[in-house]
């Protein structure tokens, strides 16, 4: 079975590493999710870019995100029900925070453009793209999901950790793992908690 593995804002595939030489599964696909897309880089053009990649798949696959890759993973899910076996979602949220969202996107109007150069994304692709999550809700689709859930977050990680509980009511199937001195971004501070629930799923 394939595992997809999709990437948080401000983050490269390559922050998969640790996870994917640890997990040792078979066959693992992690986009580079930033050039994804042809044309202007927002959310709707990521999923459209992975709704692309995968639409000759013939098997259901395992799909794990952090962050922006967490919603796409749960909304991909939501919309090809039988393409997804399991569904893994680490510092994520049905709907988007839109205050933090636009205060995050004021920090980063502050910062200088070298910061965003190790992502691949100018200053105003990373704006832009924050900007086009702001209306994202996926509270009434969340129902639909049948397959098997982890949910993963990280001790520290206080800004989702209230979603991860709400997730666990929303999806009676789930499982939630929340991560003793974990802070976000899991799958560099604590990538053998991620490797241990996907070798789980995989042996489901």
């Amino acid at each position: 079975m394939k595992t997809v593995l999709l990437h948080g804002l401000g983050q490269t595939a390559q922050d998969w590493d640790t996870v994917i030489q640890q997990a040792s599964l078979k066959e693992i696909d992690s986009p580079e999710l930033f050039t994804v897309p042809e044309g202007n880089l927002t959310y709707s053009a990521i999923l459209a870019g992975l709704e692309k990649r995968y639409e000759d798949d013939k098997e259901p696959f395992c799909i794990c995100g952090l962050s922006l890759g967490a919603m796409l993973a749960l909304d991909y899910t939501i919309r090809h029900k039988n393409k997804v076996s399991s569904l893994v979602l680490i510092g994520a949220q049905y709907k988007s925070p839109r205050l933090l969202i636009d205060f995050q996107n004021l920090i980063f109007r502050c910062m200088p453009q070298k910061v965003f150069e190790g992502i691949g994304l100018t200053k105003y692709e990373m704006i832009r793209l924050s900007h086009s999550m702001r209306s994202l809700d996926f509270t009434s689709g969340l129902k639909d999901i049948r397959c098997p859930v982890a949910i993963i977050c990280g001790e520290k990680d206080h800004a989702n950790l209230k979603a991860a509980n709400q997730f666990k009511q929303l999806l009676p199937q789930a499982k939630l793992h929340i991560i003793p001195g974990a802070g976000h971004e899991i799958n560099k501070t604590a990538p053998e908690a991620i490797s241990a629930v996907l070798r789980s799923l995989n042996m489901e």
